[in-house]
């Protein structure tokens, strides 16, 4: 008897009163299907700024946080202008007007330098709201239920706000700064996907963590073995976002670069950049923010170059 698996089984065989069997030949076909992963333009297209450090509407001054909303417009955290600017698709100029909260239509500002967290309308954008104030507050992210997370850089951790509240759910870290597996140390950017998993940049332990719903230590995800450019290291982690096949993307600032790592791996790869800092347009200098349009493009916010750089997805 011959039989060819296309998957792992467990075999179970019993023999009754007579002997029948006399060989048993299993051929496994079963093979690791590799994942597939997105490709991109090594060259970047500049969709806003570029044009050197500024405050006029076509440029930018030290950007970081991205957003891209389904008509490609561009929502920008323009840092040492003190604005948020929206760049229009084949736009020259911005619209002084971040993160989108869909359901209530508004737009979430991290203002850092004012200690709290604040909500304006799109249409209304003179009345604006803070929502969380007195805290030391960096990145911001929400969840599909209208749920806010802030990490404050401070206190090395992580909170979940709720319409009205004040002080938040402790979510990740905040058990003083360090290294464990339950600490952070200085927490940026973070990211959110469907089932609540919380990805953050733990800059200063050159990490990416994640921490499931309701876990009380994370994961290491990325990075965590001390600083450095190999390809299992990071330098001061910013931006990170995670694409719909689970992989993870990570600013690499110092090393100027976007990496991209897979759950489970030892090492991570080279996206973009990577050819030492430099404005040509295969070229980054400090990258920070990191979004993806509805094409799964993606977007990286080129701080130290005042610009954004956008690279296209290769269709296979």
């Amino acid at each position: 008897m011959t039989k060819e698996f296309l998957q792992r089984s467990n075999i179970s065989i019993q023999q009754d009163s007579q002997e029948f069997i006399k060989k048993i030949s299993v051929i496994s076909s079963f093979k690791q299907i590799q994942t597939k992963k997105n490709k991109y333009q090594p060259s970047g297209i500049t969709v806003a700024g570029g044009n050197e450090n500024g405050k006029e509407l076509n440029q930018l001054s030290y950007p970081q946080g991205i957003f891209i909303d389904n008509d490609k417009s561009i929502y920008i955290a323009d840092s040492f202008n003190h604005r948020i600017v929206k760049w229009q698709l084949n736009s020259n100029i911005g619209q002084i007007i971040a993160v989108y909260d869909k359901e209530n239509n508004s737009f979430l500002i991290s203002d850092r330098g004012n200690g709290r967290v604040i909500r304006y309308f799109d249409q209304n954008p003179v009345n604006e709201q803070t929502i969380i104030s007195n805290m030391n507050c960096f990145g911001l992210t929400i969840d599909k239920n209208g749920f806010i997370y802030v990490s404050n850089w401070e206190n090395h951790e992580v909170r979940r706000y709720q319409q009205g509240d004040e002080k938040g759910e402790l979510v990740a870290g905040g058990n003083r700064k360090g290294n464990h597996l339950n600490q952070l140390n200085n927490p940026t950017y973070m990211f959110i996907d469907e089932d609540y998993s919380l990805y953050i940049s733990d800059s200063w332990n050159n990490r990416v963590m994640k921490w499931e719903k309701d876990a009380k230590e994370g994961i290491i995800v990325a990075g965590g073995i001390g600083e450095g450019s190999s390809l299992d290291q990071l330098s001061y982690p910013a931006g990170v976002i995670v694409d719909h096949l689970g992989q993870i993307y990570v600013a690499d600032p110092d090393n100027h670069r976007v990496m991209r790592w897979c759950e489970g791996d030892k090492e991570g790869e080279i996206v973009v950049g990577g050819n030492h800092c430099g404005s040509q347009s295969n070229e980054l200098y400090f990258p920070t923010g990191l979004s993806f349009d509805n094409e799964e493009n993606l977007y990286v916010a080129d701080c130290h170059n005042h610009r954004i750089q956008k690279h296209l997805k290769i269709l296979n």
